[in-house]
């Protein structure tokens, strides 16, 4: 999938990789595409209801021998 920006957050556990997550998309354009790399084990859950508390729209995640992928769509 193509992105926009890309954010690493791998070795952060929760809250962090939502707070960075957040400021990223702040900083982008509506309609822009975030990559997010991510480590921790409740990243799934905690991306998902993010998505829903924002209004971001979550496109994908994937996990990969417990390296996870989001793509965030800016509301």
């Amino acid at each position: 999938m193509n992105f926009d920006r890309e954010l690493d957050v791998k070795g952060l556990n929760c809250p962090l990789p939502i707070l960075r997550t957040k400021k990223a998309l702040s900083e982008m354009s509506s309609g822009q595409i975030l990559r997010v790399v991510a480590t921790d084990p409740n990243a799934v859950k905690d991306f998902r209801a993010f998505a829903k508390q924002t209004g971001n729209e979550l496109l994908s995640d994937a996990d990969s021998d417990g390296t996870f992928e989001f793509f965030f769509k800016r509301k």
